[in-house]
């Protein structure tokens, strides 16, 4: 008699959770053998299930992650010299936490941006803020803003991201501007957040990518001497593994 009352009390409090959950608990027949802490007990889960959930779509949107991928489906099979071992620990989280980053290298096909997304998916379930920017599109929105006035605020949201995923860097020289750009970026993640880099040139040639000999030192020494490097090698994934799938 007292289920609607209780469940629009619930509603009321905001425990949306707590109301699904008490609604299928109280239609299951095994309920009544359950003590009052049982009950509370599985109250609370549902509830921490709920806003675990929210939280993470919330982040998936602000992340605006490329591609749909998580570290639980990373294709190991194809040749590509990923390690397994690395990959998994990094999928747990605790480089972030340090404050380190991750730099991919490898050519086109390899699915470095695939799982550039698919630990950036991971991060905002650890409930991480992420974002995703292809490397020269966020140059060209930093051009934008500095034309505009938006410039400090545009470098101080990305501050405030916890993982930066950098997709793409380095097809072209950078323009001077961005170098400076790149520095201010790199320096603000410097103890208080983690880059994901994604690049088909390694790392041995940044260097040239970057320019200016200067620069490139300060912002490699503050990527790199502090990353953990995936290098891939290997076929193209895009291409089937058997002949005949492509007819």
């Amino acid at each position: 008699m007292l289920t609607h009352p209780t469940l629009d009390l619930l509603h009321e409090l905001g425990l949306h959770g707590m109301a699904k959950g008490f609604k299928q608990i109280e239609a299951n027949p095994e309920a009544a053998s359950l003590t009052h802490a049982e009950w509370l007990a599985l109250l609370l889960d549902h509830e921490v299930t709920l806003r675990r959930q929210k939280r993470f779509e919330a982040r998936s949107k602000q992340a605006r992650l490329r591609q749909s991928a998580c570290p639980e489906n990373v294709d190991y099979r194809r040749p590509r010299g990923l390690d397994r071992a690395l990959f998994m620990k990094l999928a747990e989280g605790q480089w972030i936490r340090d404050h380190r980053h991750l730099v991919i290298t490898g050519k086109t096909g390899l699915g470095k941006s695939w799982l550039a997304c698919a630990l950036g998916q991971r991060a905002c379930r650890d409930d991480q803020s992420v974002q995703y920017h292809r490397a020269p599109r966020l140059f060209a929105e930093l051009d934008l803003a500095r034309g505009d006035g938006r410039y400090a605020k545009l470098l101080a949201k990305l501050a405030k991201v916890t993982v930066l995923i950098l997709d793409d860097f380095g097809p072209e020289p950078l323009l001077p501007e961005h170098r400076r750009d790149l520095l201010e970026i790199a320096e603000d993640r410097c103890g208080r957040g983690s880059f994901i880099i994604t690049s088909q040139v390694p790392v041995e040639h940044w260097h040239q990518v970057i320019g200016d000999p200067t620069l490139a030192d300060a912002i490699l020494d503050r990527i790199i001497h502090a990353s953990y490097r995936i290098a891939l090698d290997g076929p193209s994934m895009r291409k089937p593994e058997n002949p005949l799938e492509a007819a």
